[in-house]
């Protein structure tokens, strides 16, 4: 099985369990509050790993406690770290988490040595080296340096997925070298301009997404499920039913479990069932990386 490149960002999750969100000027007490490693990157790194992919990661921590923590951390996930890089200057990325009694969540990130992780500094020897089958790479560092790893990727003929998150506007080059692309709804919404709310309207931003150069797409919809466009299968694939706890890290498990499955030959539209299962399991469980099942649940479960 080839292995997978997950280049993105790493935070600490400060998370705060309460009734109801506040409104603007207003305080509300908490219940729960609890520290977790997050960051997309790192979520969908974990995530991986965990369901039996051979992952590496790239990253930038600071060099501080959190950081420290941080490195500890994915080696107990089996991921390899030897290139997640140490920032001197600018610290670790947090991010501030309120979950509501409904299992939504409100997030604010402060990216500190996230949005430092510079294009030079990823060794290109990794996408060169035959190793690696896919790239899976997110918004939470600089645009730039996202643009040189999927093109660095790509010119390797490694398959490059991008999870849009958060969304941003993407120059056409990018979006033509683009695998596959993993937006949810509100992503699909701002990188089309088609307000996606149902099947018709994914199917149309779906093609919208081709019509800029992308291969494939795959619109994440909670739990109404997934639209994939691809030569192989076009529809929506509907989600596993299940009783949300916390959604924070979805989307991140459902990246890491496609990029697993699809390291192991499934073609899109399993891979999606495949992340859908794990996804839907997630949902069930406080945190982010905390909430990303091991393989055996899903056989098991």
């Amino acid at each position: 099985m080839k292995h997978i490149l997950v280049i993105g960002s790493s935070n600490t999750d400060m998370v705060v369990k309460t009734e109801k969100f506040p409104a603007p000027g207003e305080t509300v007490l908490g219940n729960t509050f609890f520290m977790n490693p997050g960051g997309k990157g790192a979520n969908q790194a974990v995530a991986a790993s965990r369901l039996g992919g051979r992952v590496t990661f790239i990253s930038k921590l600071g060099r501080d406690y959190l950081g420290d923590q941080y490195i500890k951390t994915l080696k107990k996930e089996r991921i390899d770290t030897r290139h997640v890089i140490r920032d001197d200057k600018l610290p670790s990325g947090v991010a501030l988490i309120t979950i509501n009694s409904a299992g939504e969540n409100n997030i604010v990130v402060a990216p500190g040595a996230n949005f430092n992780l510079l294009a030079g500094e990823i060794d290109t020897n990794l996408f060169s080296s035959g190793k690696y089958s896919i790239l899976l790479v997110q918004l939470e560092i600089p645009l730039v340096t996202v643009e040189h790893a999927v093109k660095t990727a790509a010119g390797n003929r490694m398959k490059v997925i991008l999870n849009p998150a958060p969304a941003r506007e993407l120059p056409g080059h990018l979006m033509k070298q683009l695998w596959l692309i993993t937006p949810d709804e509100n992503e699909a919404t701002e990188l089309t301009g088609i307000r996606v709310s149902d099947e018709l309207s994914a199917e149309q931003a779906a093609s919208a997404l081709t019509g800029k150069g992308v291969k494939n797409v795959i619109i994440t919809m909670g739990s109404m499920g997934a639209y994939v466009k691809s030569e192989e299968f076009t529809g929506m694939i509907p989600a596993v039913k299940a009783e949300p706890v916390d959604t924070t890290a979805a989307g991140d498990v459902f990246n890491g479990a496609l990029a697993v499955a699809l390291t192991e030959g499934a073609g899109i539209k399993d891979a999606v069932i495949f992340a859908n299962r794990a996804a839907a399991l997630s949902v069930t469980r406080l945190g982010a990386q905390s909430s990303a099942p091991y393989r055996n649940e899903l056989q098991h479960g």
